[in-house]
């Protein structure tokens, strides 16, 4: 038996990962998916730091006295996952990176997004609809439909994708702009073995960006590849699932 932490990615929370736990458990295998701070409809954004985000991942496996887990981050999340194996790398059997974002040294978020994704997450001119269009400056809007649909859910019914991105929430900006300092993750990184499961038909990000360019971020690490869009934790659970024992595999 494994224990999984799901860390969600941007504009998700732990809820995400619902069809993820329930193909792992019935494969015997514990998990679980703690929502980030200040991720959530009704959550407050302003002030909300990186590491309030690692925090509460931290807390949830202290607080769960949880060992040996194999910690997993999704976009945005591997970020967290970078950080939080620096607070409690000794709980940790595994880092496992699902198309994510991998900082290097006293890097931020927003300084590695191309400028291509950027735009793409801008409202359309063409009376696109966007969830929120949100002018708050503590916090990142979430993308338009067409975005979402065309780019990060292509591969799922139209119906199925409408009823994900009705539930996004907007990003706390702040844990997008905090530089990371990772010098003991990068210690670690010869340590704590790690994987990168890459999404073959993911268009979020331009073709290469997440492997090999996020993937050679980590050194050597074990690649696994499937097929699907930058979000299977829904248009392929139970696959995913599979993925996620493969790679965390010795």
């Amino acid at each position: 038996m494994r224990t999984f932490v799901l860390i969600h990615g941007t504009w998700h929370g732990g809820w995400a990962w619902k069809e993820v736990i329930g193909h792992l458990s019935a494969k015997g295998h514990c998990a679980y998916a703690p929502t980030l701070a200040g991720h959530g409809p009704d959550e407050t954004r302003s002030g909300v730091t990186h590491d309030d985000c690692v925090n509460s991942v931290v807390s949830c496996i202290r607080q769960g006295g949880l060992d040996n887990v194999i910690l997993v981050g999704h976009s945005f999340g591997g970020t967290v996952v970078q950080r939080a194996a620096e607070e409690i790398g000794d709980r940790i059997a595994r880092t496992v990176f699902l198309d994510a974002l991998v900082l290097n040294r006293n890097e931020s978020v927003v300084e590695i997004l191309p400028t291509v994704f950027l735009n793409s997450l801008q409202p359309r001119n063409n009376g696109g609809q966007s969830a929120t269009n949100s002018t708050n400056s503590s916090e990142f809007a979430v993308p338009p439909w067409e975005t979402w649909r065309d780019n990060f859910m292509q591969d799922a019914i139209q119906e199925h994708a409408w009823l994900m991105w009705e539930q996004l929430a907007p990003e706390p900006a702040q844990v997008n702009l905090d530089k990371l300092d990772l010098s003991r993750f990068y210690t670690l990184n010869n340590i704590v073995p790690k994987s990168y499961i890459y999404c073959r038909q993911d268009r979020a990000m331009p073709p290469g960006y997440f492997h090999p360019g996020m993937s050679s971020r980590l050194g050597g690490c074990e690649v696994v590849e499937m097929d699907g869009s930058h979000e299977v934790m829904f248009t392929r659970p139970a696959e995913l699932a599979e993925k996620l024992i493969e790679a965390s595999s010795d």
